[in-house]
């Protein structure tokens, strides 16, 4: 009898974990999804990028619109390190919320006059949606310099985060 109960024991021991894992799997639904990310939300992006053997600080401050749809328009403000930079207009993407409230989006900087063949410029984030679709925190996955051929490589560009914020309408306020 006591080699049943051992048994019994055994079984439940392996059997709880494995059960509570498949319930977990399908609990990731937290109701997300395009529609979450609807409207306009600031955003500040700090960096550091490998430039010359050295890290150099590049900020980053704009408005991302959100059309609840799948694509996004942006304009924002960059400073690199003792180079500000004008506000850039017409960027443009597209963005993929998934059920579990994460998510990627594709930015195109869309900068004129790069050479025929090359890069406008581009954005990819990975993000978590937080606090009810009010939030989004980021980090760039993948980057193109315009004029650029290719991404940089990831080992030159070091992303300490990408926060977003809704901003409030003058019903919200």
């Amino acid at each position: 009898m006591n080699s049943w109960v051992l048994k019994r024991i055994l079984a439940a021991t392996i059997a709880l974990p494995v059960l509570s894992g498949a319930a977990s799997a399908g609990g990731d639904d937290f109701g997300c999804s395009n529609a979450t990310l609807q409207g306009a939300y600031a955003f500040s992006v700090n960096t550091w990028v490998l430039t010359d053997g050295v890290y150099l600080p590049d900020f980053v401050v704009g408005i991302t619109t959100f059309n609840g749809n799948g694509k996004l328009t942006q304009t924002d403000y960059k400073e690199s390190y003792g180079y500000p930079a004008e506000f850039s207009t017409g960027e443009t993407g597209t963005y993929l919320v998934n059920p579990n409230c994460t998510g990627s989006a594709l930015v195109e900087l869309n900068v004129p006059g790069v050479p025929p063949g090359t890069s406008g410029g581009s954005i990819g984030l990975g993000f978590v949606i937080s606090n009810g679709g009010q939030s989004i925190h980021g980090v760039v996955s993948e980057f193109t310099n315009p004029g650029a051929t290719g991404p940089v490589p990831p080992s030159n560009i070091h992303v300490d985060r990408v926060d977003f914020w809704k901003v409030a309408s003058g019903q919200e306020q």
